[in-house]
């Protein structure tokens, strides 16, 4: 069992009535599925799930031990989803996905930058395009992150997916060419000059005046033709 426990109750029924009534007790339910079993109902204690994802540098990818009915005591964990009032964010149902220690998974690790690079001092910017990578395998072998050293990258330079360094027995699933991070110039947004209020008012005079000219030749003209 994962050093983390969550002791959790099986729960019968479901349905806004029973939902209720376990969050007037200050309890959340909450559901456990994998390995193709039947799905299971249960509550639990959700400052003590809270506690658990805090505390640990892997997050949702934290291992938890199980304890409570012998139906239940002894599974292994991952949080697979966590719904949250939409305001005031407490937590109102937790989804949680049932591991084999011996069977590899498929899980997402977010991947960290580490130190400044060397494009970024000839004005360049990283642009960390990918964030976090899938990768597979055994639950007990699952990194909190990817670590990633862009020290050395110049303008123009980037790391692929290809190029992740990964532990033993564990392989990526996200397409090998995909950047994950890059050093680009800045995009550069080119402004129009200034007009000046003195230059409108020339051209806007230069404009009435042209039409005044306009009306006057107008004019000479028609008497022209009167006249002949």
């Amino acid at each position: 069992m994962s050093e983390n426990v969550l002791a959790v109750e099986l729960r019968d029924g479901t349905g806004k009535g029973v939902t209720r009534k376990i969050r007037r007790a200050g309890r959340v339910p909450a559901v456990i599925y994998g390995h193709g079993k039947a799905t299971l109902s249960l509550s639990l204690d959700p400052k003590s799930l809270e506690s658990i994802l805090k505390a640990s540098d892997a997050g949702v990818n934290t291992l938890i031990g199980l304890e409570g009915d012998s139906a239940i005591s002894g599974k292994t964990v991952l949080v697979k989803e966590l719904q949250r009032d939409p305001v005031d964010g407490f937590l109102m149902h937790a989804d949680l996905f049932e591991v084999d220690p011996e069977e590899k998974i498929a899980i997402s690790v977010p991947v960290h930058v580490v130190g400044i690079a060397e494009g970024i001092t000839m004005g360049g910017i990283l642009d960390h395009a990918l964030r976090e990578v899938e990768l597979e395998c055994l639950p007990s072998a699952i990194p909190d992150a990817i670590e990633l050293d862009v020290t050395a990258l110049s303008l123009g330079d980037s790391i692929h997916v290809r190029d992740l360094v990964v532990g033993e027995g564990i392989s990526v699933r996200t397409h090998e060419e995909l950047p994950v991070v890059s050093v680009i110039l800045p995009t550069v947004v080119e402004e129009e000059p200034e007009v000046s209020d003195e230059a409108l008012e020339g051209d806007a005079a230069e404009g009435e005046a042209g039409e005044g000219g306009a009306a006057a030749s107008d004019d000479a003209t028609s008497s022209e033709t009167e006249g002949a």
